[in-house]
């Protein structure tokens, strides 16, 4: 089924029976991707006295209890309120869901005894091409990153005049396939959030940040019309299903 996108004044034809999905699924078990030193989510039946909710023990319908975090336990889209005092929902800052969007493939370079991702190399990737959303996809891309436990492992980030830059060139959704934006053990500094927030001047408070996303090797760098899908929680960050739909020339 064909359908038409507007972005500005220029209108954009996708197919919508060919999404690329680029979320984690969340496992209820050691499988599952992780950070910042929480146990695996939970899924299980829920038991009370005479009942457990599974058909195979006896009970008329599966009946999971989930537990979860979604900041450490998959992909995941917040708002400003992850870090502000004043409470901030993205089922409330989110109420768009298409953009016009570019994937871009980086390898964070060397920065200190860290690896991040700079405002050189985004301004490489993106060029002059104008989006609403960039999606970053880290080298090395391994099918180990659906699984693979981040804690204690300083992964990549973003500096923080990558993120400034990001506010400079407009682009209010950031997505990339790491747990955080910032450094893993900053002592709260979240530079790379602050400044994509605008936190210290006039907040950006419609801008989100999807992390721990997985862009196949399949998907080639380019232009995409992206759909971001969130469950509606009201907190400042829920599970979401970032897909993308690839433009068709006409």
């Amino acid at each position: 089924m064909l359908a038409r996108i507007k972005h500005n004044s220029k209108e954009y034809k996708i197919d919508l029976s060919k999404p690329l999905d680029i979320s984690i699924p969340l496992r209820g078990n050691e499988s599952n991707v992780s950070a910042w030193n929480l146990d695996p989510p939970k899924i299980e039946p829920h038991k009370e006295e005479g009942f457990i909710g599974k058909v195979s023990e006896g009970a008329s319908v599966n009946f999971n209890d989930i537990s979860f975090n979604p900041h450490a336990h998959g992909t995941h889209t917040e708002c400003l309120g992850h870090i502000t005092e004043e409470t901030y929902s993205i089922n409330r800052q989110l109420s768009d869901y298409f953009f016009l969007a570019e994937v871009v493939t980086i390898a964070p370079e060397k920065y200190q005894n860290d690896f991040v991702v700079s405002k050189k190399q985004i301004q490489y990737a993106i060029g002059n091409k104008k989006c609403e959303a960039l999606i970053i996809r880290t080298l090395p891309n391994i099918k180990e990153k659906l699984s693979r436990k981040y804690s204690d492992t300083n992964p990549p980030y973003l500096l923080e005049e990558a993120a400034q830059y990001l506010v400079d060139r407009e682009i209010n959704h950031l997505l990339i396939d790491l747990p955080s934006i910032d450094r893993e053990k900053d002592n709260g500094a979240l530079l790379a959030h602050r400044a994509f927030w605008q936190v210290e001047g006039k907040m950006r408070t419609r801008a989100t940040i999807t992390e721990f996303i997985f862009v196949n090797n399949s998907i080639k760098d380019g232009t995409y019309i992206l759909n971001l899908q969130l469950a509606p929680m009201e907190n400042d960050a829920s599970p979401s299903r970032p897909v993308i739909f690839k433009p068709i020339k006409s």
